[in-house]
């Protein structure tokens, strides 16, 4: 298999508040306090502050209970150091990063724990061109916060008084800036007239923003959970459980089903027979139609560790290829920046289209999807037959601890016989997640049966060392 992987980010040992998408824990606990995040905004602040100008700093969040806490603590934190901030409220993070770097900001903060329940929260941050901070940025963040960086006793030090001090305000027409972006990025010669599209919001960030955008490019739009009371995030719904949106298809006979998660910035969809259809596909589906009209950069796709097989040999198919990296979509952005490459993505629906977007953000990636259903004159069904996924096992086991795994023998073991009885005919994957306290197994195969088995011996052995 021509498997090619990207350079992976340097690890870093010392990172004890970040993961792979900020901070992220269960709200009013240990580190996402109203303290810990007062902290995270002076070190942000401290860390953009540079020349004599006003620094601008953009917070939004999405509708998680716990948001009206963190987003007063880390504004608090940041004007404390003399810098402003512009409010946003409730809007997808893709939202954010395209606020923060239209209206020049020097930072951009996301208060959203995305697919996870409404009793986790999460914060992270982008930086002044709309992309999320670096993994060295987030470790001298942290460094600051917990007193270890050079210059810390500055940065504590530093109390600006009179009118030194930052000020706050409301960006009143945040939502309506980004559904005039996103109309913006689907084609002026084709229209959403007849259509009618499903569109899950998780009770989350896009709530206002997804209906807008599909109903003014002319879509009829069935709109699903859209009413947030601060706990309802992603419970039964959204793209984690994109299986009402697909009944909605059927139900109301409409053309694409659509699922977002909490802050909006992945999408599952459903095709019109109400068949699921996962972030593989839909990179497919969109990178063979990339390829066909010479818009995919140096015939490439990004992809993680954990999409399909499938994939490559769709894009293998078409005269294309895939690169891959580690888990998490910041990586799979990095990846494409490096390379000069403008697609790619996760198999959990994070679709990033670096010509218009600088994260991943589900509205931008299903308008791409409907605009191949329209030029092509297909079904999403019919799309998608180019897409034939192998067998795939994935299991997540809760752990007390995160040792590293090749210090557990008995784990070791069990995945070596694992890909020696799968051979060439298939791959083992065992990881850490890097925003909760999970192991994640994935096992690829021919055969069903096999591979289900081939994860629950690694997932026994996982838990005899972890659970």
């Amino acid at each position: 298999m021509a498997t090619e992987t990207a350079p992976a980010a340097e690890a870093s040992t010392a990172r004890r508040l970040f993961g792979t998408d900020g901070v992220r824990g269960v709200a009013n606990v240990h580190p996402m306090t109203a303290e810990m995040a007062l902290q995270l905004g002076r070190a942000l602040a401290w860390i953009v502050r540079s020349g004599p100008h006003r620094h601008r700093i953009v917070i939004g969040k999405d509708t998680r209970l716990s948001g009206y806490m963190l987003e007063q603590a880390i504004a608090s934190g940041i004007c404390s150091m003399g810098v402003d901030v512009m409010l946003c409220g409730p809007l997808p993070t893709p939202g954010i990063a395209f606020i923060t770097h239209s209206m020049r900001a020097d930072a951009g903060v996301v208060i959203s724990a995305s697919h996870n329940p409404y009793q986790d929260n999460g914060i992270k941050f982008f930086s002044r061109d709309g992309f999320k901070l670096p993994d060295e940025t987030e470790l001298r963040i942290e460094r600051l916060v917990l007193g270890e960086s050079g210059g810390a006793e500055a940065f504590r030090a530093l109390r600006p008084t009179a009118h030194r001090i930052g000020k706050a305000q409301r960006i009143d027409d945040a939502i309506g800036r980004y559904v005039v972006f996103l109309k913006s990025l689907f084609p002026r010669d084709l229209t959403l007239d007849g259509m009618t599209v499903v569109v899950d919001c998780a009770h989350g960030a896009g709530y206002r923003v997804a209906p807008a955008v599909f109903g003014e490019l002319g879509a009829r739009v069935v709109t699903l959970s859209a009413r947030p009371d601060g706990k309802n995030i992603n419970a039964g719904c959204g793209a984690v459980h994109p299986e009402g949106m697909a009944r909605a298809v059927v139900k109301h006979g409409a053309q694409l089903g659509i699922a977002l998660d909490g802050d909006a910035d992945r999408v599952i969809v459903a095709d019109e027979r109400g068949r699921i259809v996962d972030g593989d596909a839909i990179m497919a589906v969109v990178g063979r139609d990339l390829l066909r009209r010479k818009q995919l950069a140096k015939r490439t796709l990004v992809a993680t560790v954990m999409s399909n097989i499938g994939l490559e040999r769709a894009l293998r198919g078409a005269g294309g290829r895939v690169v891959r990296t580690q888990v998490g979509d910041r990586y799979v952005v990095d990846e494409m920046r490096r390379s000069g490459l403008n697609f790619g993505g996760e198999q959990s629906g994070h679709l990033v289209f670096l010509d218009h977007v600088t994260t991943g953000d589900g509205v931008c990636a299903a308008l791409n999807l409907l605009e191949v259903m329209l030029r092509q004159g297909k079904s999403l069904s019919e799309l998608a037959r180019c897409f034939e996924p192998v067998p795939q096992v994935q299991r997540n086991v809760p752990v007390r601890e995160k040792r590293p795994l090749a210090s557990l023998p008995a784990v070791q073991k069990a995945v070596r016989a694992v890909e020696l009885a799968l051979g060439g005919d298939g791959r083992v994957l065992v990881r850490y997640s890097g925003t909760e306290n999970k192991a994640r197994v994935l096992v690829e195969g021919s055969d069903a049966r096999k591979i289900a088995a081939h994860a629950d011996r690694i997932v026994g052995e996982l838990q005899r060392e972890l659970a």
